[in-house]
């Protein structure tokens, strides 16, 4: 991989790389992460997103049959939030998107306020050339979350679970999140930039006061947020930040995201790879990276909560 950045050395050959990452992600605990940069928001070009997801091709719109690379499932939800250090926390896990959006066009192409202007609802998400759809790649990831946060204490709520024929539409997403009173909110995404393009990045919310959008009280703690799942993301999946995206620190600011601008509570979303990319999308597919992959998003998150 050609990760560079101001926390990560220059690419080194394949035989250096363990240790390169190694290096790469002492770099990025959460201390050296409160350096990186605020970057300017970034539109839907260069690789960005709508909802923090592309629409996929036509060839890929409808949700391909369940996949044959989930070689590690996951574990069993436990029936109740046990006890631990999140105990009294409740942690909202947004997975992007939703596998029936292709079957509801109408209803996710529906224009709703984001505060700064209107948006579609939702989109259907982008997929990998294989077909592997992200909107099933976000509920596996997140469904690992929810175990692994259940067993620290933490009561997880879902936006949807796979229990809804669409959506639910962006504003509403936020406002799950906000009823909810969370202590911390989590939208899980995977990219659809470029063949070649390669790496995760954390999307914060800028500041914006415009209609029902107000962010400024959020933007510290999401930042916060954002800074201790990407460092903890580095550490436990071997995964280095954007090449495409982000200046290399992991990190990018926008105003253009539902999602984010109608929160009230610390949110952030998280581009987990690149599905459009082949060795992106062999790490996407792959349940042991994604249990990974969950892990890294839970521990950011455990590490924020903890202080």
């Amino acid at each position: 991989m050609s990760y560079l950045g101001p926390d990560f050395d220059p690419p080194q050959p394949r035989r250096g790389r363990r240790r390169a990452l190694t290096v790469a992600a002492a770099a990025l605990v959460p201390g050296a992460l409160l350096g990186w940069l605020v970057y300017a928001t970034v539109g839907d070009g260069g690789g960005g997103s709508g909802e923090a997801a592309v629409r996929p091709s036509p060839g890929n719109t409808r949700p391909a049959a369940p996949s044959t690379h989930d070689d590690e499932k996951p574990g069993p939800t436990p029936s109740a939030p046990g006890t631990g250090p999140l105990t009294g926390k409740v942690v909202v896990v947004d997975p992007g998107h939703n596998p029936g959006n292709f079957r509801h066009t109408a209803e996710i192409n529906r224009q709703v306020d984001i505060g700064t202007n209107r948006k579609e609802c939702d989109t259907t998400g982008t997929a990998t050339d294989a077909g592997y759809p992200e909107a099933e790649f976000t509920l596996d990831v997140a469904r690992r979350m929810r175990t692994l946060l259940e067993k620290q204490g933490a009561t997880v709520k879902f936006t949807q679970d796979g229990d809804r024929p669409w959506g639910p539409c962006v504003d509403e997403r936020a406002r799950i999140g906000n009823k909810a009173h969370a202590d911390a909110v989590v939208s899980i995404h995977a990219d659809g930039a470029g063949a070649g393009q390669r790496g995760f990045h954390v999307i914060l919310p800028g500041k914006v006061s415009k209609g029902d959008a107000n962010t400024g009280p959020i933007v510290a703690p999401s930042r916060a947020l954002g800074e201790r799942v990407a460092g903890a993301f580095v550490r436990v999946t071997g995964s280095a930040p954007s090449d495409y995206v982000g200046g290399g620190t992991g990190l990018v600011t926008r105003q253009d995201l539902g999602g984010l601008n109608l929160s009230t509570v610390p949110k952030v979303f998280i581009e987990c790879g690149n599905m459009r990319d082949s060795k992106d999308a062999a790490l996407l597919t792959s349940g042991a990276w994604r249990q990974k992959a969950a892990q890294g998003i839970s521990e950011g998150i455990v590490s924020f909560l903890r202080g």
